[in-house]
């Protein structure tokens, strides 16, 4: 007896969901729990618990070990953490480790390490969305991959001003020759032109001429007056 085309169709599209069902199962199947939404950071917190809790921050919430490695070499997705520190303290000029860790994290388009291609997100936003107080801890382990940690809860750097610490100074300095509390320059001329997002200090109106009196009429018969007395 033969078989309908359709009906052994339907027996192989069974037979075959059935098989990959089966080889599904054999899959060891681990749960994993989404990380949690923050991490308790005490007050006190010392330099060297900072270090501890940043490997939890990096374990867990952060997600660092996703793409980065420490000690090892070879096709890395992200540049390998092993002695990270010291290199950091060189790898951009102008800017200490603390401040090159805070903005690889806040900023991290700003700087990609040579034979790396961008792709890491900014750790403070969502999905990842570490605290400020989170970020110091993990600067404080990557200091202590390759160098001494130095940061406290209180550090400060261009992202970050914690509740009654002095502000990171990132401003340009002043003109020179420029005293402390000196008046502002002078107005621009009228003609001087804005720079992009820049605006123009405001100009003074031109003086006003004062106004002149009016002539009094001459009545006929009467002499104008001269401003002499008359003789």
């Amino acid at each position: 007896m033969t078989i309908p085309l359709i009906p052994r169709i339907g027996a192989l599209v069974l037979a075959t969901t059935g098989f990959y069902a089966y080889v599904g199962s054999m899959v060891p199947q681990n749960e994993v729990q989404p990380p949690p939404t923050s991490i308790v950071i005490p007050a006190d917190l010392t330099t060297e618990q900072m270090v501890t809790v940043g490997r939890e921050v990096m374990d867990t919430k952060g997600l660092c070990f996703t793409c980065h490695t420490i000690g090892r070499s070879g096709a890395l997705r992200f540049p390998d953490l092993a002695g990270v520190d010291e290199r950091a303290k060189t790898r951009v000029p102008g800017l200490s480790d603390v401040d090159y860790f805070a903005q690889s994290m806040y900023e991290p388009e700003a700087f990609i390490v040579p034979g790396f291609n961008p792709g890491m997100p900014v750790i403070n936003r969502p999905p990842i969305g570490l605290t400020d107080q989170e970020i110091l801890c993990v600067i404080a382990y990557l200091q202590s991959l390759g160098g001494t940690p130095t940061v406290t809860l209180q550090t400060a750097h261009r992202y970050y001003t914690p509740a009654g610490g002095a502000p990171a100074a990132t401003g340009a300095p002043a003109a020179a020759g420029a005293a402390p509390g000196a008046p502002a320059a002078a107005p621009a001329p009228s003609d001087q032109k804005a720079a992009p997002g820049q605006q123009l200090p405001l100009i003074a109106p031109p003086a006003q001429k004062a106004p002149v009196a009016p002539t009094p009429p001459v009545v006929p018969g009467n002499p104008p007056a001269t401003g002499t007395a008359p003789r």
